[in-house]
């Protein structure tokens, strides 16, 4: 195992969104060498333009990513996120998706742009794009219509049956794939289930490299509900969720929180249609998943987990499976 190797324990964590980043910023202060393996479904915003004009994999996912694993000056992360409120073409746009871009068309290579940032930023660890292509992503509602695009689909505020990639047979990245295969723990969320932690999985030879490997294998559940994709969602739901997409039972372990959220932050977020994630555990555990529950939010402007706590729970079980 990797501590007998003398090496840092090598965590392979799958997602997009703001979940991915703020947990990054906790777990990058442990001794860990992290591999994030981010989405490139993305077609809202900023990133869903330049994905359009300049035929590249959208880069808004990568760039929080790349901040949040940085060690750089508190004013350089402020920067990369700095969002242009005005100007013919520029209002809407990140600065750090505009210079991923243009690394982009300098090296030739979305890949190499990401590879030359993160030396830049002195990123601690690896950041991979799933597939060095843009893939689309389309959901199967319950009745039947199908929405296209990643945007699009919390947008409908419909019934998830299902969600696909075209194409459905994307290349992933030969970085990401030996990642996996080295990985001594494998971590999926927290994010957008179906928008941002699935596509990923949905990459057809990532999902046989995880079920493959001896890796432990952790889910980090959302805090609450998102509207228009996990309405009413219990844990149970969430990982019921991964397994009708890709078949298999992936997780060994699901982290979740059990801490009280606040009566005037639940009605907070109540009023945009989200609630806790209830913990069903008598489902869960007999399921054959085993849970961590803690209180693991933090609530200044949005409810977010609290990244020491998580991270430590995360690193005490990865620290455990390379030690047996």
């Amino acid at each position: 195992m990797a501590e007998e190797q003398g090496q840092r324990p090598r965590i392979v964590v799958m997602g997009g969104g703001t979940g991915l980043s703020v947990m990054l910023r906790g777990l990058k202060e442990k001794p860990l060498d992290i591999t994030a393996i981010v989405t490139v479904a993305d077609d809202g915003g900023s990133s869903g333009i330049l994905r359009s004009e300049l035929q590249m994999p959208p880069p808004g996912d990568i760039r929080n990513v790349l901040t949040a694993m940085a060690d750089v000056e508190p004013l350089m992360a402020q920067i990369m996120r700095y969002r242009f409120s005005s100007g013919e073409g520029l209002a809407g746009h990140s600065l750090g998706n505009l210079i991923l871009a243009a690394l982009t068309d300098i090296s030739g290579d979305f890949v190499t742009a990401v590879r030359e940032l993160s030396r830049l930023f002195a990123v601690r660890g690896r950041v991979l794009p799933a597939a060095g292509e843009a893939v689309v992503l389309h959901a199967e509602m319950a009745d039947g219509s199908i929405i296209t695009g990643e945007s699009k689909i919390p947008e409908a505020r419909g019934v998830i049956r299902r969600v696909f990639l075209e194409p459905e047979d994307v290349e992933p990245l030969p970085e990401a794939l030996e990642a996996i295969r080295n990985a001594d723990a494998i971590l999926c969320g927290p994010g957008s289930l179906y928008t941002s932690i699935l596509p990923n999985l949905l990459v057809p030879k990532l999902a046989e490299a995880i079920v493959a490997s001896d890796a432990i294998k952790i889910f980090v559940c959302n805090v609450m509900t998102q509207p228009g994709e996990t309405d009413n969602y219990t844990v149970s739901d969430h990982l019921q969720a991964v397994y009708d997409h890709v078949g298999l039972h992936l997780f060994d372990y699901v982290i979740v929180n059990d801490g009280e959220i606040p009566e005037q932050v639940q009605v907070k977020y109540a009023e945009k249609g989200a609630r806790p994630v209830q913990l069903d555990r008598d489902i869960v555990d007999g399921n054959g998943y085993k849970v961590i529950a803690d209180k693991l939010v933090l609530f200044k402007t949005y409810l977010r987990h609290d990244t020491d706590k998580l991270s430590h729970h995360i690193y005490q079980l990865v620290q455990d499976w390379t030690s047996r």
